[in-house]
């Protein structure tokens, strides 16, 4: 053994929830360790962060290690794996390794964020293997819903590790290369200390379809279409945009892009060849012009995001495009948990207005790109590891593979937590130490802690609005005229008639009258008496508490 070496696990995102992929990898002694950073991901804000863009790991540990991170390493270039990069690794600066796709994509994305750093980026295949400081790290070819994902075989002086990302096992996955089951049953004959792998479907039995299933279903439906088609999925999904392209060749349609970032994966996949034999992709001015029998329409927008073309085309506010009765909109994806309300309500949107609506409840068009339990069985089998650490899932899908690994016969199987330091190498499995974690999040251009960017002041405005009160008081400290308020969100009057403007003129008047005349020069004991008066009146009439503030000015 290396000199009292370990080999250790920590993820700063991704365990105990899916999005916010960031995991860790340190090799050495415990007071001089080397690290590796497998992903870089988001993951999207509820209505619990009002205004917030996107959520991202708390780097602060790995920041304060940066000299002894030896590189990143991208698993494939979906925005939970790989969407943090541009904020978060001008903090880093270590060597960054990803496939040819996630690295066009990448700079792709970096054209459209304003004063977005260069980030050099080492271009990798699927299959190569790459010296990366202590570490030797294979990329072996994974299927997934995206071009390029890699599994990694992580080796080290002591041991051998495979970080699976996001995988299923798929013999035709449509576009790019098939999961690589002879090389990983070679590691797996190696030796393998431990297997991270993804969960997000361990509570499925049997195993995924194939993506060349939708595929068929795809043609199916497109060919029967009598009028319009439009078809909603993600932007990422290359192998879904090649079988409708497919599907609407066969069925003599023009295909129409709607949406930036679809056009802009779309644009990456044809410089690599991804679109190779396929007509070329209309932009959306063109489908007024195309017979109603001869479009399909790609659209953004499969999670319901407001601002996206679907949601648009629903609403009947988008400039281009305009759906009619017995047209088919197909929702080629799967809602994302969360998201469902959104989703529904365009459902709804459509379906008053009298157009078909195709969803994977209907039939076989969208498949998982994560492996049920028979896949995460098959995985078992081929890379036979000492050792399981569930990854990629909430509470309860770490769990469930925890207990399938137990029942598969892995001798020992670990449900971690962000933050859980796990020594892998040597002894047993186990938490040796716990390391600071948290949210970063992107609200408008500012990066920061949750709170400092006044996000828990808006959840209180979202929920009972916001008083303003202004006064104006002499050298002696006597109001000057009525105080002028301001209300917003709040009802215009209570359940008597009485305007909340009125009653919080009357609050504060009679809360100012009552200071001692000698203490009312003091402006702040003036402001916090003013204040407390307006806040309670409110909440007397309404029953919430209003974020209130009052601004006192002397004359």
């Amino acid at each position: 053994m290396a000199g009292g070496s370990e080999l250790v696990f920590v993820a700063l995102g991704g365990l105990g929830e899916i999005g916010m992929n960031m995991g860790l990898y340190g090799y050495g002694p415990e007071h001089d360790r080397r690290w590796l950073m497998v992903d870089c991901g988001v993951s999207f804000a509820g209505p619990d962060l009002p205004g917030v863009d996107v959520l991202m790991p708390d780097i602060r540990f790995i920041e304060e290690e940066r000299d002894r991170l030896d590189g990143i390493v991208i698993t494939h270039a979906h925005e939970d794996h790989y969407g943090a990069l541009i904020h978060l690794w001008p903090k880093l600066k270590a060597p960054l390794y990803m496939t040819p796709f996630a690295a066009g994509l990448l700079e792709a994305k970096k054209e459209s964020e304003f004063g977005a750093e260069h980030l050099p980026v080492t271009v990798v295949e699927q299959g190569s293997r790459h010296r990366i400081g202590p570490f030797d790290v294979e990329f072996v070819s994974q299927s997934h819903s995206i071009p390029e994902p890699c599994a990694l075989a992580i080796r080290t002086d002591i041991g051998t590790v495979v970080h699976s990302g996001d995988w299923k096992i798929d013999p035709t996955p449509g576009v790019g290369l098939p999961i690589d089951t002879k090389r990983l049953s070679e590691i797996g004959r190696e030796g393998v200390r431990a297997l991270i792998c993804d969960s997000t479907n361990a509570i499925r039995e049997g195993e995924s379809p194939s993506e060349a299933d939708v595929a068929q279903e795809l043609g199916r439906i497109i060919r029967k279409a009598k009028y319009r088609v439009a078809v909603t999925t993600f932007a990422s999904n290359i192998s879904r945009i090649r079988s409708v392209a497919l599907a609407a060749r066969a069925a003599e349609r023009e295909v129409v892009v709607m949406g930036r970032s679809m056009r802009r994966v779309i644009d990456v996949a044809t410089e690599l060849g991804y679109m190779d034999g396929l007509p070329p992709f209309l932009d959306e001015e063109a489908f007024g012009y195309l017979p109603r029998d001869k479009v399909v329409a790609l659209l953004t927008g499969s999670q319901g995001e407001a601002r996206a073309a679907m949601a648009r085309v629903a609403a009947g506010d988008h400039r281009n495009v305009v759906l009619s009765r017995r047209d088919q909109v197909i929702f080629s994806s799967r809602t994302i948990p969360g998201n469902e309300k959104a989703v529904n309500a365009i459902i709804n949107q459509l379906v008053e207005q009298g157009i078909e609506v195709i969803t994977d409840r209907d039939g076989l068009v969208h498949v998982s790109g994560h492996p049920r339990r028979g896949e995460l069985v098959q995985l078992y089998d081929l890379l036979k590891p000492e050792a399981l650490i569930p990854a990629h899932g909430e509470a309860l899908h770490l769990e469930a593979q925890r207990q399938l690994a137990q029942e598969h016969g892995i001798g020992e199987s670990l449900v971690a937590r962000n933050g859980d330091m796990v020594r892998l190498v040597p002894g047993p499995v186990e938490i040796v130490d716990e390391v600071p974690v948290g949210l970063s999040v992107r609200d408008g251009n500012i990066l920061g802690d949750p709170e400092e960017t006044g996000v828990r002041e808006r959840r209180k405005l979202s929920f009972a609005g916001a008083v303003v009160v202004t006064l104006a008081v002499d050298g002696k400290g006597m109001l000057l005229g009525e105080p002028e308020v301001a209300l917003f969100g709040l009802p215009d009057a209570d359940g008597r008639g009485d305007t909340f403007e009125e009653i919080v003129i009357d609050a504060v008047t009679g809360a100012v009258g009552s200071i001692p005349k000698g203490r009312r020069r003091d402006k702040d004991l003036v402001a916090e008496a003013a204040r407390r008066a307006a806040r309670a009146a409110v909440q007397e009439r309404w029953g919430k508490k209003p974020v209130t503030r009052a601004i006192v000015w002397r004359v």
